[in-house]
């Protein structure tokens, strides 16, 4: 098939072919039969998709998007151009856009945010003047919690794709994940369990002792990798803990547990962006690193808090913050007595808290 656009090498791979299409009829001038007869489909089903991109300008997110990829192809109008008074308005501010981001950087993102906007009372903000937008979740006691940051781009990305959905425009916007967004993310965290186990079995690493050297998603069990599937696309292990109260009814864990815990895993995944091959989180824990600053980038605050918790209590929060694995998970690969990971997970978070607060202060570290 022919590329949709006349200048397609300029727009990233990802987008929907319906964005493709309605920028061929708005900015290439392409008429809703010529589009039909060059794709073969029926006329009726170009108009809807035209008008469901059009209808969808009501988005500040989708807005921004559109007129950054007609400023892309060279063809957005400008305020002097009396030949296009009708067409629809692009004079959403140049800066971060999905322009440049790769079919690679949209899945490490998508599973990134979308699990984190999967989570129970979770929603994206954004300003008008900023660039990057947040998750927040509210916790049972009603305060906000950040659980993410990302790029203006990948957000207006995110909304091309019908993967959130703009809640109230304003200041700021809120956007909550979709039905499209959820079954994205259960498709890209699959895909990437399959390409970590076909890696450690190539390597001969199928049936070895599990090291310390990234997350590992699978085990033995079938019903583990259901589990584990659930923790993914809604909540993380820690934050399903935290829900669980006792029979007086105090909850296990406090909230500023459950914000220590988070803070840790978002530092974790950071790290993992631009880094050329998983950090040896275990040589934190052993010692064996060469220090480093307490305030630093993200990986450095990972590893100052790994090593200050030390084996044991550092060994649990990598396996359950940060790899995301379940408690029985990490109970059996690290050859604990079941139902003993969440003692331990307790005490770690406590210590991890008081870290914090000793390292960073009461507020914590930033973010990024």
């Amino acid at each position: 098939m022919e590329p949709n656009l006349s200048a397609s090498v300029t727009l990233p791979a990802w987008l929907p072919d319906a964005v493709r299409l309605y920028l061929d009829h708005t900015e290439e001038g392409l008429s809703l039969r010529e589009l039909a007869r060059r794709e073969g489909l029926a006329a009726s089903t170009v108009l809807r998709q035209v008008r469901r991109y059009e209808a969808r300008r009501d988005d500040p997110l989708v807005d921004e998007a559109l007129a950054a990829l007609a400023r892309a192809q060279g063809t957005a109008p400008t305020p002097d151009d009396p030949d296009r008074k009708d067409a629809p308005s692009m004079t959403a501010p140049l800066r971060s856009t999905p322009i440049t981001l790769d079919d690679d950087s949209i899945a490490r993102e998508g599973r990134r945010i979308l699990r984190r906007m999967a989570e129970p009372g979770a929603v994206m903000a954004i300003a008008p003047d900023m660039e990057k937008a947040a998750v927040l979740r509210t916790g049972s006691d009603g305060s906000m919690t950040q659980t993410a940051v990302l790029d203006r781009g990948v957000a207006q990305a995110f909304a091309l794709k019908d993967w959130i959905t703009c809640l109230k425009p304003g200041r700021p916007a809120t956007y909550a994940i979709t039905a499209a967004g959820r079954a994205a993310l259960k498709r890209m965290v699959e895909e990437e369990d399959r390409r970590r186990m076909a890696h450690h079995t190539a390597c001969g690493m199928a049936e070895a002792p599990a090291a310390f050297t990234g997350p590992e998603r699978w085990s033995d069990r079938a019903d583990d990798g259901a589990r584990r599937m659930r923790h993914a696309v809604s909540e993380s292990p820690v934050a399903v803990l935290a829900r669980r109260r006792d029979k007086e009814g105090n909850v296990f864990l406090e909230p500023d547990l459950l914000r220590a815990a988070e803070r840790l895993h978002e530092d974790y995944e950071l790290a993992q962006i631009g880094a050329r091959g998983a950090p040896n989180w275990d040589s934190f824990l052993t010692g064996g690193a060469a220090p480093l600053p307490a305030s630093g980038s993200a990986r450095d605050r990972v590893a100052v808090a790994l090593r200050d918790l030390g084996p044991g209590l550092g060994d649990i929060l990598l396996r359950v913050c940060c790899y995301q694995e379940g408690l029985e998970i990490a109970e059996k690969r690290m050859g604990w007595a079941a139902r003993s990971g969440k003692i331990v997970l307790r005490i770690a978070l406590q210590r991890l808290r008081r870290h914090y607060d000793e390292t960073y202060g009461r507020t914590g570290p930033l973010i990024g």
